[in-house]
């Protein structure tokens, strides 16, 4: 019975001693092992021996991206007004080793780094400017960062600020002055609104005065024009006229048709003076109508 007892207790035994020597690293894992309290090697991702109660797996970091929520604190810009600001950060393992030794806590040192660093940073500038260069704040973080965490075996990524809150009475200030600056936007665009319409009313009547002017200037054009043209129709009738009277002068019975004419433009001309008046002036010699004829015939054939 008792050597039966015994064999059980040495299966137990190395069954035990089977398990521990064993170790699985998952991937994106990488385990430290001491050998008698002394570093010996990190283990890679899968099956793994170590030698029991003489090495232990003293440490076991992720290899994997880490987003590391910094705490929110209380920062004071350049003008001396006070910011809370928060963010968050993004670092990865790269050597297990340094990350076990290297610092007894690395990811509060990265935290403590981060927030000293960003109050660091924000006391450099004013307050527009934080809102402005947020860019500017987290590259310059994650390089003070990652030159300090190189012995600390982990790698900063990037840090991203989530939130920037001015007190209150800023916030008001801050909005009061976001409000007047769209107004003078507005009047601005208002008045640059009411300055074009005038130079375009402006420039409308010029170009309309201009067409005037010119419809004008073509209209008188038009009418000299014509009237030249009347003219010089009226003498080329009339020339043509006195032509033909003079023609018809020279053929039988010419003279005898301008003796009746002048005599009915004779006796038309007494009948309209007549007509138009209480007071008639008469020539002397008025019943010698015959010799006012010849005398008229004698002043046209004095013409021809």
């Amino acid at each position: 019975m008792e050597i039966e007892m015994f064999w059980l207790v040495v299966v137990v035994l190395a069954i035990v001693v089977i398990i521990k020597s064993v170790a699985i690293v998952p991937q994106q894992h990488a385990w430290v092992v001491e050998r008698l309290g002394k570093y010996d090697r990190t283990l890679a991702p899968g099956p793994r021996f170590v030698i029991p109660f003489i090495e232990k797996i003293a440490y076991k970091h992720v290899l994997k991206e880490i987003p590391l929520d910094v705490p929110s604190q209380v920062c004071i810009t350049r003008d001396n007004t006070q910011l809370q600001v928060d963010g968050v950060l993004y670092f990865q393992v790269t050597d297990p080793m340094r990350a076990s030794y290297g610092s007894s806590n690395f990811i509060s040192a990265i935290t403590q780094l981060a927030q000293t660093t960003l109050r660091s940073v924000i006391g450099r500038l004013e307050l527009d400017r934080t809102f402005e260069e947020r860019e500017f704040i987290n590259s310059s973080i994650v390089s003070s960062l990652d030159e300090a965490a190189l012995n600390w075996g982990v790698k900063v990524l990037r840090y991203e600020i989530k939130d920037l809150t001015p007190p209150a009475e800023i916030l008001r200030a801050m909005q009061a002055q976001i409000t007047a600056e769209r107004e003078k936007r507005a009047l601005i665009a208002a008045s640059e609104g009411r300055r074009q319409e005038q130079i375009n009313i402006a420039t409308g009547e010029r170009e309309a005065a201009i067409a005037r002017s010119e419809g004008e200037k073509q209209a008188q054009i038009n009418k000299a024009e014509g009237e030249a043209a009347a003219t010089v129709a009226l003498a080329n009738a009339t020339a043509e006229a006195i032509s033909k009277v003079a023609n018809a002068l020279q053929q039988p019975g010419g003279m005898e048709a301008i003796n009746l004419q002048v005599a009915e433009r004779y006796v038309d001309a007494f009948a309209g003076v007549a007509k138009e008046g209480n007071t008639l002036i008469l020539p002397a010699n008025l019943s010698d109508m015959g010799g006012m004829i010849a005398s008229a015939m004698t002043v046209i054939k004095q013409q021809k």
